[in-house]
């Protein structure tokens, strides 16, 4: 048998009828036997083919509501045998069994399904059992036959109908390997919603053979190619973006009003920064950020006091960043943003007249996002691996004030126990190691990034008091430390620049010395807990 074998006899069941003309007029040209299903061959015959139904070749009609149609040994016989062994087509011949050359296949929307608010019972019913089926045995029995799942595809198989040529080894197998994929896809999906839906029950809690940790034994999981981007992180590395299936209305999703297209770093820095502000909700919060690091964060009780804040801190830095709100951008807000380059603005919605203004500039990529963050868990590829973590949120118990100790100083007053609240949630969006300064609902000076906590307590001293035109923004501040001083130096640099009361969680072996160095400088610290590492 050579490498190519015409196109003489052809299963096709799909689910979506798009573009189906492109193969029927290739199956009437070519006079291709066509066996077919239900609406599919009804479809197909109102296109002009002389369609056989599968019923016709199994001589058994589809029964349980359309659950059993194909699996049968008429059809899957037909898919599987191998033509090139002598063996294989004898049995066919002796059981009266045709083969296939070609099964055009695609499944039930299962995730469509999920998207869609379906109930239970909807969304188990688009579990496909037939249409995989056929898939798989199509693509693994590839020598023989030709496997089409995407509708892309359909032009290349009506012309390789037509040229009765059919298809070569090389293409039969690069297609079985999109097919691979498009089965595995549809069970990551299943395998992802039937995990979140179906918990283990108590009958099994005390079952030692089954009790699981919190991470199932293999993650499974696909996100569907939504389009190429220009580039990576730099111009020479290649970048896409890719959406979960499952969701929808997400900042993966944001609907661009404006601008250029989003770049690979555009969507980094942005989720960074949607990130941040959501952290504040419910208060009207805007973030400034810059290579996913924060240079202004500030609440306030308009937004575009809360953006004039958080560009305060470090207006040097916000040059070409991303700003974020958590509420509606409204006029006052985009003329201040009108004079500022910046690469995107993310918001969950914009007044008519301010979306208006920000459209005049042309460069600018204006996001509007429906959904605040979402996700529970958060994966980080290493080499040979991936690392998998809940969420860093403001959800411990160290998060919340009313649980912080007291270890040096005075109680703060109300207006300094807003601000190091303030603080201590705004820590969570900095890198490590991490030193924030704050008043009055802004920040006004960040270290981050630093490989020693005594460079990052400087780097935000010095920043707070060079981009404020000689104000020193340090006296009386708060300021906050995402993990223990592990020395009192850096504890030290802040209570020098006149910082009143710091927040960090403990646990250092030299807690001892970093309090007792506080109390002799004066300066009212808390003790959370609980740290936000950010790497």
């Amino acid at each position: 048998m050579t490498n190519r074998h015409p196109i003489k006899r052809a299963l096709v069941s799909v689910f979506y009828k798009d573009h189906l003309d492109v193969l029927a007029q290739a199956f009437v040209a070519a006079g291709t036997q066509v066996v077919s299903t239900g609406s599919t061959a009804a479809r197909l015959a109102s296109l002009g083919v002389d369609v056989t139904e599968v019923s016709q070749v199994t001589g058994f009609p589809e029964s349980l509501d359309g659950r059993v149609k194909t699996l049968d040994p008429h059809i899957h016989a037909g898919i599987l045998a191998d033509m090139t062994n002598p063996d294989h087509r004898a049995q066919l011949e002796a059981l009266g069994i045709e083969p296939f050359d070609l099964v055009v296949s695609n499944l039930y929307p299962f995730a469509q399904t999920v998207l869609a608010g379906g109930t239970d019972a909807e969304i188990i019913e688009k579990i496909d059992i037939g249409g995989p089926s056929m898939v798989r045995a199509a693509a693994k029995n590839h020598r023989s036959v030709a496997i089409i799942t995407d509708p892309v595809d359909y032009e290349l198989a009506a012309s390789r109908i037509a040229d009765g040529t059919g298809f070569s080894l090389e293409e039969r197998q690069y297609l079985a390997a999109k097919a691979f994929a498009h089965t595995a896809a549809y069970d990551a999906a299943i395998n992802e919603w039937t995990a979140a839906h179906w918990a283990k029950p108590s009958s099994l809690a005390e079952n030692s053979e089954t009790t699981t940790d919190a991470f199932a034994p293999t993650v499974t999981k696909s996100w569907n190619l939504a389009h190429t981007l220009r580039y990576g992180e730099n111009p020479h590395q290649q970048a896409a973006l890719y959406l979960d299936p499952l969701v929808t209305n997400r900042f993966a999703d944001a609907e661009q009003l404006g601008g250029k297209a989003m770049s690979y770093n555009n969507y980094v820095d942005a989720d960074s920064a949607w990130r941040t502000v959501w952290d504040f909700a419910p208060q009207i919060a805007v973030a400034v950020c810059k290579h996913s690091n924060p240079c202004g964060v500030a609440v306030a009780d308009t937004v575009d006091e809360a953006h004039r804040k958080a560009h305060a801190c470090d207006p040097v830095s916000a040059y070409g960043g991303v700003i974020a709100a958590n509420t509606t951008v409204n006029l006052a807000m985009a003329q201040t943003v009108k004079h500022i380059f910046t690469e995107v603005i993310v918001a969950p919605e914009y007044d008519a007249d301010a979306l208006e203004l920000l459209k005049t500039k042309k460069n600018l990529r204006i996001l509007r996002v429906a959904n605040p963050p979402m996700n529970k868990t958060q994966l980080r590829q290493i080499d040979g691996g991936v690392l998998l973590q809940t969420t860093d949120l403001i959800d411990s118990l160290g998060d919340d004030s009313a649980s912080w100790k007291l270890v040096s100083g005075k109680a703060a007053d109300e207006a300094t126990m807003r601000d190091l609240r303030f603080a201590w949630k705004a820590i969570r969006s900095v890198k490590s190691n991490a030193i924030l300064v704050a008043h009055d609902g802004a920040t006004v000076g960040i270290g981050m990034g630093q490989v020693n906590r005594v460079d990052s307590s400087g780097l935000a001293v010095t920043r707070a008091n060079t981009l404020a035109d000689g104000v020193n923004r340090t006296q009386g501040a708060v300021a906050a430390s995402d993990a223990f001083f592990p020395f009192a130096d850096g504890m030290e640099i802040l209570a020098k620049a006149g910082v009143s009361a710091i927040v960090q969680p403990g646990g250092s072996i030299r807690d001892g010395e970093v309090i007792e160095s506080a109390e002799k400088l004066g300066v009212t610290m808390y003790l959370t807990g609980s740290r936000h590492f950010f790497h």
